[in-house]
């Protein structure tokens, strides 16, 4: 099952485990049954720790990890392969002892969570969000014994799916209800169970010192400021709603200039490991909701309140919110959304294998989207609103070439169908003629760009007629002292290198800021003694 390669660095892995596993492993003799119990097979003859044991289980086929000592209990329904190999593997590590990456105070709350936790995790193996899911949840079962999840791939088990109308992935379920759609991180998680977690959270954020800097956003800009300022020798903060932003639902990535390929979720863990290792205070699962000044009264600092209803002052803030899918704006939309509408073709596109479905838009995502689709689905229409495809020529053509594609212009989008239950199909009007026509889909996925995330800021400074932030050369807002970078901004070109380097250059206008307000200081002696001894080196010469 596993190539000689794979099994050298599975084995070099497996050296961690301190506990004995069992694998629990229900099979059958379809091919996918045959593909598990070989998967087993091969990671019972790396390590004398683990051991393997044939069972009827609830869901075949599947294994099921058990530390006998301390009874946790994780699973995988299906073949726990593509993006979730990963999660397989840490799943060994976690239930065989070796120790989670989380800190002691998340850790003690996983195990101070009363009651039973039963989660039923569905995904498609081709998602890049699914596996931050799954593997939260994985690693709060081997931390609480009453604690347990599943994986399951909706491909594999389309009856499950059918039966509780899941049109999305990652699907959570605790304890047999819905309990999550999307990406959710453990924090949100957390938060969830735990209620008195968002408080006790917003009373330690409450408490903090001013910062000197205070990054708002996690994603490639963020990360890049929050570096930036914190080899200058700043107090830094950075606070975000989701590390990694909109870059952790990014396939591939292949114009990363000195790496020839990545995927978004790597380059995201890549981005968040980099920042810790400077001392920046990270607080995320918190959303922004406001920023002032407190004026000079204050010692010139800024206020920004987060959506718990905690503030955070700092004498310079740089706003890195990033951007999201833009949304059609059509009746339906919001009713049908994770019951057919969809914004991730790699992510959902699995569960409409042998349907008919659309594709929003007619640039590079959205052709794109119909060439991944088209491989899984019965046919694919793509509908744009212009008289030409925006998309590059060469994914024109290929498109073109596929049999089951169909493209639509000058179409415009009305009204988004459904029974009430999910997606059955969509309306459009023909500009050129003024015609309605009807499209029955089982799904549809709208690819039409992004949209600023600054709306919150919407009166407090400058902002274009799309909702961006304008900016000078140095990455300063309209505002002395707030200061902004990436998607958010007016940048004519949204890209992850071009995002990293516009949150650099916004973190050294905020220095610069800093050195030429210095008499402002909220400590005087100690911020010269900061500014005078912070390294001076760049990047390219660390």
């Amino acid at each position: 099952m596993l190539d000689t390669n794979l099994k050298n660095q599975l084995q070099t892995y497996l050296q961690n485990l301190k506990t004995p596993v069992e694998l629990l492993v229900s099979a059958d003799v379809d091919n996918k049954s045959l593909e598990l119990r070989r998967l087993a097979e091969d990671i019972v003859s790396l390590s004398p720790l683990v051991s393997l044991k044939a069972v009827d289980g609830e869901r075949t086929p599947a294994m099921t990890l058990v530390n006998p000592q301390s009874n946790t209990r994780i699973s995988f329904a299906g073949l726990p392969m593509g993006h979730e190999f990963t999660s397989l593997v840490l799943a060994l590590l976690h239930s065989g002892g070796h120790p989670t990456k989380l800190g002691d105070e998340q850790i003690a709350q996983i195990r101070e969570l009363p009651g039973t936790y039963r989660f039923e995790t569905y995904v498609s193996l081709s998602c890049q969000n699914c596996p931050d899911v799954v593997q939260a949840l994985n690693m709060m079962a081997a931390i609480n014994p009453n604690i347990t999840n599943v994986m399951i791939d909706g491909a594999l088990f389309q009856d499950e799916v059918n039966e509780r109308n899941i049109m999305a992935v990652p699907s959570v379920y605790l304890n047999g209800e819905p309990f999550a759609q999307g990406r959710i991180s453990l924090g949100e998680i957390l938060n969830k169970l735990d209620t008195k977690a968002a408080s006790r959270k917003a009373e330690a954020i409450n408490a903090k010192a001013p910062f000197e800097v205070l990054v708002v956003g996690g994603g490639p800009a963020g990360a890049a400021a929050a570096i930036y300022a914190a080899r200058k020798g700043l107090r830094t903060g950075i606070v975000a709603d989701k590390f990694g932003g909109q870059v952790a639902e990014t396939v591939g990535i292949e114009n990363f200039i000195s790496v020839q390929a990545t995927q978004g979720p790597k380059l995201v863990a890549n981005l968040e490991a980099h920042v810790r290792d400077y001392e920046v205070d990270i607080m995320d699962n918190q959303r922004a909701m406001s920023l002032a000044s407190l004026g000079q009264t204050s010692q010139g600092l800024f206020e920004l309140e987060l959506a718990s209803g905690a503030k955070l002052r700092s004498r310079t803030v740089l706003l890195a919110t990033g951007a999201r899918w833009r949304e059609m704006n059509v009746p339906g939309e919001q009713e049908y959304r994770g019951k057919g509408v969809a914004y991730c073709p790699h992510c959902d596109g699995p569960l409409f294998k042998g349907k008919r479905v659309a594709v929003i838009g007619g640039g590079n995502s959205g052709i794109e989207a119909a060439i991944d689709l088209a491989n899984l689905v019965e046919h694919v229409t793509v509908l744009e609103f212009d008289a030409r495809l925006r998309a590059d020529e060469v994914l024109q053509r290929k498109a073109q070439s596929m049999g089951n594609i169909k493209i639509i212009t000058q179409a415009q989008t009305t009204e988004v169908t459904g029974d009430g239950t999910r997606v059955n199909g969509l309306n459009y009007t023909d500009r050129q003629t003024g015609a309605s026509h009807h499209l029955a889909l089982a799904g549809i996925f709208v690819q039409i760009g992004l949209v600023p995330n600054a709306e919150w800021l919407k009166g407090t400074l400058e902002l274009t007629p799309r909702g961006e932030i304008l900016v000078d050369a140095r990455g300063q807002t309209s505002i002395p002292g707030v200061f902004a970078a990436g998607d958010v901004t007016d940048s004519p070109f949204k890209q992850i290198i071009i995002a990293m380097g516009s949150g650099a250059t916004a973190s050294l206008g905020a220095f610069d800021y800093l050195i030429r307000h210095s008499d402002e200081s909220l400590d005087k002696s100690a911020a010269s003694e900061s500014l005078e001894t912070a390294p001076e080196k760049d990047v390219e010469a660390a």
